[in-house]
C-alpha cells in the first residue's frame, strides 16, 4: 500500500500558487500556500489531523483561530474525540461578546494554525486563550513559511510544530 503524504496531498490540490501575494502579516511574497482550499477536501482534513494527533496527544481541548483554524481544531477534536475551542478575530456586537466559544479555563489547549508566517495570528489566540485561564504550550501548523512565527512563539514559551515546512512544498 503506498502511503500518500501531507506534502503530496498539499501539491496536488494546489495548495501553493506563485505570484505577487500580500500575506496576513502584511508581508509580500511570491509564493502563497493556500491550505483554506486545501482543507475542504476530505482526505486532506483527516491527513491533518491524523498528523497532529501524531505529534502530540497531551491537551485537554483543541482551539483554532477563525477562519482557517476552525476546520482544523474541529477534525482534530474528531479524531481524538476531545473538545474544541473557536477564537473569533473581533467581539460580536450582540449575544455574549466573547472572542472564546468554548471551555478553556485550567485546561491544556492545543492550538491549530493553517499556516504561520510572522506568528501573529497563533500569537493572537495564543493571548485570548491564556487570558481567559487556558494553558497554552504548542502550537501546530500545517503549514510554516519560516519567517519568524518559531522565535516569537518560544519567546512566549510556546513549541512551534510545523506539520510541513514552506521551502519542503516548492522545493520537494
Amino acid at each position: 500500500m503506498v502511503t500518500t503524504t501531507l506534502r503530496e496531498m498539499l501539491i496536488t490540490a494546489d495548495a501553493i500558487r506563485f505570484g505577487d501575494f500580500t500575506l496576513a502579516s502584511g508581508k509580500k511574497s511570491t509564493v502563497y500556500i493556500d491550505i483554506k482550499k486545501a482543507i475542504t477536501s476530505p482526505a486532506i482534513l483527516k491527513k491533518i489531523a491524523s498528523e497532529v494527533l501524531s505529534r502530540n496527544q497531551q491537551f485537554d481541548a483543541v482551539a483554532g483561530v477563525a477562519v482557517g483554524g476552525v476546520p482544523l481544531a474541529v477534525s482534530v477534536s474528531l479524531a481524538a474525540d476531545k473538545p474544541y475551542v473557536i477564537i473569533r478575530k473581533e467581539q460580536k456586537g450582540h449575544g455574549l461578546a466573547s472572542l472564546i466559544i468554548g471551555e478553556v479555563s485550567g485546561k491544556r489547549i492545543l492550538l491549530v494554525e493553517d499556516v504561520t508566517t510572522s506568528g501573529g495570528s497563533a500569537v493572537f489566540g495564543i493571548e485570548q486563550l491564556r487570558s481567559a485561564g487556558g494553558l497554552v504550550k504548542d502550537v501546530i501548523a500545517v503549514v510554516d513559511r519560516n519567517e519568524g512565527a518559531e522565535k516569537t512563539l518560544r519567546d512566549l514559551n510556546v513549541t512551534l510544530t510545523p506539520l510541513v515546512r514552506m521551502q519542503d512544498l516548492i522545493t520537494g
